[in-house]
């Protein structure tokens, strides 16, 4: 042994030696990650061949051992950190020899790269990253930023530490939209920071609200992050949960937890949302303290008018057309919803019936696995179950799915016609976002002719008006199309007015097309309508098109064409969504026309699309990107590749198993968890988040998704230290990429010193998702 120490843990000291020693090196981090593994498994074979790598194992054939064993202890919670007193037996690091650990690392390294990078259930998953990193690479090289800080700035720059507060929101409309760290902080570095020092503002507060701003596309969707450590956490979940389960004496984690052991991407962007509206409440809030506390280091601006509301207006017609209205409407909308006046008009039926609900525990179990239920889930909710099971057997069991007869489908169809609601959800949103575009487009210009909107006004009326009296649940969707032509017309005309009205605040203009992006985007994906592979193509979609429409308006030109697309796009989407488009001999007349015109839209669309991709690359603006994102997306699969290779190196002599067991001697998991917490915290200061996800995160995984925490609170947690780490001096990398733009005059000192107050707001941050989880897990349960 060397240094009195085990050979696990010398082996463990050489991986994460050789590890930092690579990516101090300068060496590219994407290779020298799976070059640091090939060394340190060198070193450790070398070593142990030579017999200076010794493990000292419980001796599981002695007296001792079996004793504890035969008093109840499972033999999973024995280990050398529980019992250090047991006998012990002496190993080497790779029993078998080393060449057996390398044939067997080699075939494992062809078995994940087949599951994990070509050919497994998370590849799908993983093509989000590609297209969310094109999405957010074309909106920063359309200038959007540029566009966005100049009008917050004319918004918020008249309020004390206004500047600062603009910054933020900036911030957080980049992440939703880039969710790129490094290129969010050097655009604000680069366009932000030289105003708000020539506004008079700290170099303390002006570098740290930037910093601190750039990085939270680290936690708010779409964030490349939580894409990532989704695909890991699903996995580690599921199989930790599954462990536990077996530990408990149940068959698998559904039968012992009440439910499946399961966690997608979608539902970790729902959990995400809250925590990053709240840190960035928390960045502002700080901002304009700061600055009524120090008015002279944070003052107001002189501001321009940028195309604000209401030209020639009174505060009174502000107030109501700006705020009031759209506000009522949105709540009469609520409303109608709670009492069914808006709601589903669906007149589909099932062929069979539904399977009976059973028990909310499964109560057929061993008796080891009932103790462990009752353990878990308290007598109270056993009791209940045993009771619902008892009901259950006594009318005969849960029925199974049968065939429904034409009588009950008859019987369920005329129930279904009396609770429908008077207007289809889809015509009732249709009808508020008009009516919304209307509201809006009044309260941009009062002094222009209303005529237009009163037209669109009476449009949307009759619109809601013919969905009451004249459609109905068995009503085809061609007759539909029929019924509110007309008003749809009258209704279009009036938007498309309010439209134009709202284009030419300068604010909107600028805010809204992407705020469009965004809200498709995230919607389609917390609202459950998809996952967020097609969300994130739809995504990197609309930025081509969006980044083509600014590029026409650059030149002087007009944006119809994309205009046109994106009207291809909607009506493509919404065809295919009211028609039945499956091709079949006895296809309806009307679902014939209906399959022509998505088609025709779809054929459009794609063209038009293949036409801004042209336009772009002659425009130079494509090639770049297309580089760049091949940059980013080829390190990040190439860094997932090194890190396996690194992660097996640990797993074949035992490393990972040690370091597992020194978590799990822990008998309170909030001890263990922090402790991760903290490490990863620390680690965050040399390693890249990626290298974290990939490299720290499948060791520690299987003990902090095995217990009792909530996957997301805990995914949620992960990505917000990431975030912190981003930030601490000395090492933060968003630090190093402000200093690399940042003017002589503002020193290192100043970033080190701006960044601190942000780094204990996130701190603040972890502490409330700590004490209060609900924060994380409210939306989710919302969505369900």
């Amino acid at each position: 042994m060397i240094f009195g120490l085990d050979g696990v843990e010398i082996g463990l000291i050489i991986v994460f030696a050789t590890l930092f020693a690579a990516i101090l090196s300068g060496f590219p981090v994407a290779f020298a990650i799976g070059g640091a593994g090939v060394i340190a498994f060198a070193l450790i074979a070398l070593l142990d061949s030579n017999g200076y790598l010794i493990h000292q194992a419980i001796d599981t054939g002695s007296a001792a051992y079996k004793d504890i064993v035969s008093s109840g202890v499972r033999p999973d919670k024995i280990s050398i950190f529980t019992y250090p007193d047991l006998p012990r037996e002496a190993y080497p690091v790779f029993p078998q020899g080393w060449e057996v650990a390398l044939d067997r690392n080699l075939s494992f390294i062809v078995n994940r790269m087949n599951e994990r990078v070509f050919a497994g259930q998370s590849i799908e998953t993983l093509l989000a990253v590609l297209m969310f990193v094109l999405m957010g690479i074309v909106l920063e090289r359309s200038r959007i930023a540029d566009e966005l800080l100049t009008k917050m700035a004319n918004v918020f720059g008249s309020l004390p530490g206004g500047l600062a507060v603009s910054i933020v929101v900036v911030g957080a409309f980049l992440a939703a939209s880039t969710g790129i760290v490094g290129a969010t902080v050097v655009t604000m570095g680069l366009l932000a920071l030289p105003t708000m020092l020539r506004n008079n503002y700290s170099p303390e507060l002006s570098t740290g609200v930037i910093a601190a701003s750039g990085t939270l596309g680290q936690i708010i969707p779409p964030s490349i992050v939580i894409v990532l450590l989704g695909t890991l956490a699903g996995d580690l979940y599921s199989t930790a949960q599954e462990d536990r389960a077996q530990t408990a004496g149940c068959t698998d984690a559904l039968t012992y937890l009440g439910e499946p052991a399961v966690v997608s991407v979608g539902t970790l962007f729902q959990a995400a949302l809250l925590p990053g509206i709240m840190l960035s409440l928390l960045y502002a809030l700080y901002a304009f303290g700061y600055a009524l506390l120090n008015p002279s280091k944070a003052p107001p601006m002189q501001t321009e008018n940028s195309g604000s509301f209401s030209h020639g207006a009174s505060r009174r017609q502000i107030l109501t057309w700006s705020l009031l209205l759209p506000i009522g409407l949105i709540g009469l909308f609520l409303l109608s919803l709670e009492f069914n006046i808006v709601g589903s008009q669906s007149a589909i039926i099932d062929t069979f019936s539904d399977v009976g609900r059973g028990a909310s525990l499964r109560t057929n179990v061993s008796p080891e696995c009932a103790a462990s239920m009752i353990e878990l889930h308290g007598q109270a909710a056993w009791d209940a179950a045993i009771t619902q099971q008892a009901s259950i057997d006594a009318s005969g069991g849960v029925e199974a799915s049968r065939k429904l007869t034409e009588d009950e489908r008859s019987l369920m169809l005329s129930e279904r016609l009396e609770n429908v609601s008077a207007i289809g959800i889809g015509l009732g949103i249709a009808a508020l976002i008009m009516s919304l575009i209307l509201i809006f487009g009044r309260a941009v210009n009062m002094a222009k002719d209303t005529t237009p909107l009163i037209i669109g006004a009476i449009g949307v009326i009759l619109f809601v008006l013919a969905d009451i009296l004249f459609i109905y649940p068995l009503t085809s969707p061609g007759i539909t199309v029929l019924i509110i032509a007309l008003p749809s017309v009258l209704a279009l005309y009036g938007v498309r007015e309010g439209i134009k009205r709202l284009f030419e605040n300068d604010l909107i203009r600028v805010v809204f097309p992407p705020l469009v992006l965004i809200v498709a985007v995230l919607g389609s994906i917390l609202g459950g309508i998809t996952n967020p592979t097609p969300a994130a193509a739809l995504g990197a979609g609309g930025a081509i098109l969006l980044a083509a429409a600014r590029r026409l308006n650059n030149a002087g030109l007009p944006s119809t064409p994309v205009i046109r697309i994106a009207i291809a796009i909607m009506v493509m989407l919404l065809v295919g969504i009211n028609f039945d488009m499956r091709l079949k001999p006895d296809m309806a007349l009307e679902n014939i026309i209906a399959f022509f015109v998505a088609f025709s839209a779809f054929l459009f669309a794609m063209f038009g699309i293949f036409w801004a991709c042209y336009y772009l690359y002659r425009e130079g603006v494509l090639a770049p990107v297309v580089r760049e994102t091949a940059k980013v997306t080829s390190m990040v699969f190439t860094i997932l590749i090194g890190s396996q290779v690194l992660n097996l190196v640990l797993i074949s002599f035992g490393g990972e198993h040690y370091i597992q067991q020194f978590l799990r001697s822990f008998s309170n998991e909030w001890t263990a968890f922090l402790i991760v917490m903290l490490v990863l915290f620390i680690l965050g200061f040399v390693l890249d988040f990626l290298e974290i996800i990939y490299i720290v995160i499948p060791i520690v995984g299987p003990v902090i998704y095995g217990g009792s925490f909530d996957p997301k609170w805990v995914t949620i947690m992960i990505a917000i230290n990431l975030q912190t780490s981003f930030l601490t001096p000395p090492f933060g990398f968003a630090l190093f990429y402000l200093r690399g733009v940042a003017p002589p005059s503002v020193t290192t000192s100043h970033i080190y010193r701006g960044v601190i107050p942000f780094v204990i707001i996130q701190l603040l941050g972890l502490g409330l998702l700590a004490f209060f989880p609900q924060i994380v897990t409210i939306i989710p349960e919302l969505l369900k």
